[in-house]
């Protein structure tokens, strides 16, 4: 059964000169179970500067997150604790390979799907352009 929530999504980025930048963005999303995994699903905005875009958030086990963005932006991140994974993402400007490492997957989802977070950071590389730590916190 789907669920209409209220959700915060916290995305700080720290690149290698040491310059941070922090987005906040409280939306409505809708969050359901399915096959034993969990899923969160909320439109962007013009604020986390993807507008046109929905984000869809895949729980395995509270081991795996597969976060994947399509509309204006597209991509498929995985995150799993001191895992490697590399993906492709589509942007306006151009298509790019990624790669991240996740330091720190954190899933905390409460029964009634009421007061969870997730918290995840992580080391993201985009060979030649960007190389920077991130932390993302989603509650709900």
């Amino acid at each position: 059964m789907k669920k209409e929530i209220m959700i915060k999504v916290v995305g700080r980025q720290k690149n290698i000169e040491g310059e941070e930048n922090t987005i906040e963005l409280t939306t409505e999303g809708t969050v359901y179970t399915k096959n034993d995994n969990t899923y969160i699903v909320y439109k962007e905005s013009e604020i986390s500067g993807m507008e046109g875009t929905t984000t869809s958030l895949k729980i395995e086990d509270g081991r795996k997150i597969t976060m994947k963005r399509y509309g204006e932006t597209t991509s498929s991140l995985v995150f799993e604790n001191n895992k490697i994974n590399k993906s492709d993402y589509s942007t306006a400007y151009g298509n790019f390979e990624i790669e991240i490492l996740t330091s720190l997957l954190n899933v905390n989802i409460k029964e009634e799907k009421r007061k969870s977070k997730i918290e995840i950071k992580y080391h993201l590389v985009i060979p030649g352009f960007v190389e920077s730590e991130n932390r993302l916190l989603v509650t709900f």
